[in-house]
């Protein structure tokens, strides 16, 4: 099974993913660069071309990595407590939202109607600053008015999960469409 962008697991997969494409891209310039300098005997050549070009998606691949690497992926069994306790509500896990300033990761993200919770467990990530840094993005995206909660400390995350499945357990009432619509905002700023 492929994991997809917004999954338990993504980080893990995206650090493995980028490191290998960085990898096998370089050994490829080398192998090209070593070739025509073989058949050759000269650097000037269209080996040498090829080796040049190769290297900018290698480096593009590296640099993704590089930039994703101090991140690490939820804990397994957190995030099987937090769908557990928010079966009817839309989630996303394992998201590095990023801003023209800072990269803030966040764990996970529950999205019920008009409220969006986050927990981002990194000691690095400021809750205001992101939970600010969302709600600009989903105005700018004609979201007006939802409100927007980053918490640093899980207990206080997951009891509000847990508070908003209970509403819409009872009323019945969720706006799958708008949810999703802000789940693929937030996954578009996220690396």
């Amino acid at each position: 099974m492929r994991i997809k962008k917004g999954q338990v697991g993504y980080l893990s997969v995206r650090k493995k993913s980028l490191g290998l494409q960085a990898l096998f891209g370089f050994i490829l310039v080398a192998g090209l660069l070593i070739t025509g300098y073989m058949r050759t005997q000269s650097r000037m050549n269209l080996f040498t071309v090829l080796a040049v070009l190769g290297c900018l998606p290698s480096a593009k691949a590296l640099t993704e990595w590089i930039a994703v690497l101090p991140y690490n992926t939820i804990e397994k069994q957190i995030a099987e407590e937090i769908l557990e306790k928010s079966s009817l509500l839309t989630t996303a896990f394992d998201m590095v939202i990023t801003s023209r300033d800072k990269i803030m990761p966040v764990d996970a993200v529950v999205i019920s109607n008009h409220t969006v919770f986050g927990y981002a467990g990194n000691p690095k990530t400021q809750p205001e600053e992101t939970a600010k840094h969302i709600k600009n993005i989903l105005a700018e995206n004609r979201h007006v008015g939802v409100t927007v909660k980053v918490f640093a400390d899980y207990v206080p995350f997951l009891s509000r999960a847990e508070g908003l499945n209970s509403i819409i357990e009872v009323n019945h009432s969720a706006d799958r469409k708008l949810e999703e619509e802000i789940r693929r905002i937030l996954l578009n700023i996220s690396m």
